[in-house]
């Protein structure tokens, strides 16, 4: 009896032996065909910020990863921090995922401002297809909801109210495929003690006296990577900067590199970026003019802010500058564990530059009045106090924001190209050879989604967890990145916001600024900075691209439905 039990237990031991080894070389098999991926968003980061895109701004590690990868000059997002974080999530345009606007559920089917139930995100395909999924910082797509009493709303955002959810936790990143979550909530935030910032879906009532968010979220991203290479199954990452979002807020350290940079004014930076970017092989200067500064009237010589001026843009510069360092460290901790040659990293930011002047709006939604210890916050109206500190909000403006999306006219939330062209950064050395190499095929944020599951193996589904899943037009990148595709990758792209609206079918753009505007034409083989509007020499062509247009709008739920068309999310 004793026989037949050793004999049944050293066959058990085998067999639990062989399965294990089994289902060890499975997971192997995994990690080694399967690439780890790791998506990096800038948030309102110009076209030319990055020293890699003609930028003046020192960008070491990312100039590193376009060096050794390849660069694309027409790549586009959403023209809106919210849309474009859907798209790229969902691999759907903004609407249909339920955000084509911002946060404030407008009960309107395209304006949930959560992620609806026709949506499933790369997280959730990758996790399902055997991937280990995090995402440190910016979320800002669930629906935020502000207090309905304006004192307690600022005392909320100044961290006097701690036991409110600053959301529905089921919409989440770790109930939308998340394994691990670290970051903000909400939007904006100050970067010294920041609103709406959780572990999970815990709030975390209090930061380090040393916090800086930019710092913090590098630092848990290199953490995470270190907890993920551990274990043998590969892993996708979303690595979401608030900065260089307003309020201009950055180390004293990182402002003192540029306190002199930027005193010789915005058309002179704009000269300077525009000629770096063509020595860098970006642009073709026959195609690509330098547009005509927006402000024309305005000269620097003449004002009367510029000492502010260029503090403001310094402080921008030293936010971009942080970023940067903090890419370092992901880079660095892919090194060190070995993560670095098969590992698909993506750049890009979620829009072009802020115009806006929060210090106009002043106090209130989601800008608090005070920080936490009760010292009042600065909102230097009339540029009487430096950016740069935690008790001061303030934004770059107008003129700087159409410096930092050189060459083009507009920024963020607009459709030409300011609004919508991104730098975008692809580095694999696995598989992306061509080093140091600028691709001219236009592709959009939808493309995230096919290009992740192109790699992983996962498969887009048609139903997901009961419900029915929208078909995403996104196509993989992986044809752009291999030298397979070289010419056009959509039949069309498509864009609205707040009235803004474009189309782009191959060459071919009509765009307009908002809704009571009349459609501009341009052929941007020949003119990508938006310079002459061919709208009344070619009134046909308007015609036809403005009828797909609204075929399109109507696909994509851009315009209003009656309320008994709405579904519950």
């Amino acid at each position: 009896m004793k026989l037949i039990d050793l004999r049944y237990l050293g066959a058990l031991l085998l067999l639990l032996f062989v399965n294990s080894k089994y289902s060890s070389a499975q997971t192997s098999a995994l990690k080694k065909n399967k690439p780890n991926i790791i998506i990096i968003l800038a948030d309102d980061s110009g076209y030319s910020d990055l020293g890699c895109y003609g930028g003046e701004i020192n960008t070491p590690n990312l100039d590193l990863l376009a060096n050794g990868g390849l660069r694309m000059n027409s790549f586009y997002n959403a023209s809106r921090c919210c849309p474009t974080r859907a798209s790229l999530l969902t691999g759907l345009y903004p609407h249909t995922a339920g955000i084509g606007n911002m946060t404030t559920d407008q009960k309107q089917p395209g304006y949930r401002g959560s992620l609806t139930s026709n949506t499933v995100t790369i997280a959730q395909l990758l996790k399902n297809e055997g991937y280990q999924t995090g995402m440190v910082g910016k979320w800002h797509i669930s629906e935020t909801q502000p207090l309905p009493d304006a004192e307690k709303q600022l005392q909320w955002l100044d961290h006097k109210i701690l036991d409110k959810d600053f959301g529905d936790t089921l919409s989440y990143p770790t109930h939308k495929g998340f394994q691990k979550y670290y970051g903000n909530i909400w939007g904006v935030v100050d970067y010294f003690d920041p609103f709406s910032l959780v572990n999970g879906t815990t709030p975390v009532k209090n930061v380090p006296k040393d916090f800086y968010f930019t710092n913090a979220i590098g630092d848990s991203s290199a953490a995470y990577i270190r907890q993920f290479s551990a274990k043998k199954a590969p892993f996708f990452m979303y690595v979401a900067f608030t900065a260089p979002h307003w309020p201009l807020q950055a180390l004293e350290k990182d402002i003192k590199k540029y306190e002199n940079t930027y005193k010789k004014g915005w058309e002179y930076i704009r000269e300077q970026r525009y000629q770096k970017m063509i020595k860098l092989g970006l642009i073709d200067p026959e195609k690509v003019a330098l547009s005509q500064f927006m402000f024309s009237q305005k000269e620097w010589g003449s004002n009367k802010d510029s000492v502010w001026d260029a503090r403001a843009m310094a402080v921008h510069a030293a936010m971009v500058d942080c970023l940067d360092q903090n890419v370092g460290k992901l880079i660095n901790e892919l090194k060190r564990t070995g993560e670095l040659e098969n590992t698909l990293i993506m750049f890009l930011s979620d829009n072009g530059a802020s115009a806006e002047r929060p210090e106009i709006f002043g106090p209130g939604f989601d800008r608090s009045g005070t920080t936490r210890n009760g010292e009042k916050i600065s909102f230097p109206v009339n540029k009487d106090v430096l950016p740069g500190p935690q008790n001061t909000h303030a934004g770059i403006g107008p003129q700087w924001a159409n410096v930092s999306c050189t060459p083009f006219r507009y920024w963020k939330s607009k459709e030409h190209e300011g609004g919508i062209s991104t730098p975008f950064i692809a580095y694999w050395p696995k598989m992306i050879k061509a080093q140091k190499a600028v691709n001219k095929v236009p592709a959009h944020v939808i493309d995230l989604m096919a290009t992740c599951l192109d790699i992983s193996g996962a498969k887009y589904p048609g139903t997901f967890e009961g419900n029915t899943i929208t078909p995403t037009p996104g196509k993989s990148l992986i044809p752009v990145f291999t030298g397979k595709i070289t010419d056009q990758l959509h039949d069309e792209l498509f864009w609205e916001h707040n009235g803004a609206a474009a189309l782009r079918q191959g060459d071919w753009k009509i765009v307009k600024v908002d809704a009571k505007e009349k459609w501009e034409l341009y052929n941007l083989a020949e003119d990508r900075s938006e310079t002459s509007n061919l709208a009344a020499k070619f009134p046909e062509k308007v015609n036809q691209m403005q009828l797909k247009w609204n075929q399109l709008a109507n696909k994509y739920v851009v315009f209003p439905k009656p309320q008994a068309n709405i579904n519950n999310h």
